[in-house]
């Protein structure tokens, strides 16, 4: 697999959070290896797992929830079951009415982590019944307001 070298790789050093997510059985396809779509459950549960901890709330209750409008994923390297891994998570913008995560998937073997993937996750959040674009709840706003990046 090759990768632009011109850009850096993530190490979990960049990343406020780093979200446990353990690998699962059913997670290998039948090349022996965690399946491609599979990265991007990692990191749904990671994001939603920590906003959950972070705002004590049930997040699925709020008037106002976050939808995905745009995933990416860049495989460095395969995994699979039973790995443990962390999800390495921040915030590249905290707009009005969505928010960019910018992601990577470690694999943790002792203490070390070793980069398996990068990824990238925007929730856009809209009203519970209507579906219609609205602003980022205070609570959620709150919470991802401690993982922005800051400029280099």
């Amino acid at each position: 697999m090759t990768h632009d070298t011109a850009l850096p790789l993530p190490t979990t050093a960049d990343f406020p959070v780093l979200w446990p997510v353990p690998t699962r059985w059913e997670d290998n396809d039948h090349y022996g290896h965690v399946n491609n779509v599979t990265y991007y459950s990692y990191f749904d549960t990671a994001v939603n797992g920590w906003l959950m901890a972070t705002t004590g709330l049930d997040i699925r209750t709020l008037p106002a929830i976050g939808v995905v409008a745009e995933t990416r994923c860049t495989y460095v390297r395969e995994l699979t079951f039973p790995d443990l891994l962390q999800v390495g998570v921040k915030i590249e913008k905290l707009g009005n009415r969505s928010i960019v995560y910018s992601l990577a998937i470690f694999r943790v073997s002792g203490a070390e982590s070793t980069l398996a993937a990068v990824g990238r996750f925007v929730h856009v959040y809209v009203d519970a019944q209507t579906r219609t674009p609205v602003t980022i709840p205070p609570e959620i706003r709150a919470a991802a307001a401690q993982l922005v990046m800051t400029p280099a």
